[in-house]
């Protein structure tokens, strides 16, 4: 996997890479996931990767930044999946503090905390990235 990896461009890696641990942390923490997750995650860890970059903001507040990313595009592809598509891949609505049954405030700042471990893993994921 790692050889697989270092060929790459540092955006795909990043978007295999990201989509890989959204989908893990979604059989570990629900015991199930969906394709589209993959897709989700993996635009979720390309704009967490700039976010990470953004030295001139103080890291907590990226963090909180980042979960407010990771909400923002689970509330967008929730909408399209869920309430349009109608696939039903997830539902919050039983949540406190949900907005459309697509996103909550619980797990939006889980979010927010995971950030604090996922923006520096994505910075030394970076460095040892070849550029394309």
């Amino acid at each position: 996997m790692v050889r697989f990896m270092s060929r790459l461009p540092v955006m795909p890696a990043v978007f295999i890479l990201g989509g890989g641990c959204y989908v893990l942390l979604e059989l570990l923490w629900r015991g199930r996931s969906h394709a589209s997750m993959f897709v989700v995650g993996g635009i979720c860890c390309m704009l967490l990767l700039a976010l990470s970059r953004a030295d001139g903001i103080p890291f907590a507040a990226r963090c909180l930044l980042g979960g407010a990313v990771i909400t923002a595009v689970e509330f967008a592809a929730g909408c399209v999946l869920n309430l349009w598509l109608g696939l039903n891949v997830w539902d919050y609505s039983a949540l406190p503090a949900h907005f459309m049954g697509q996103v909550s405030l619980p797990y939006s700042a889980l979010w927010c905390v995971l950030c604090a471990f996922a923006l520096p893993l994505l910075r030394a994921a970076e460095r040892v990235m070849p550029r394309a």
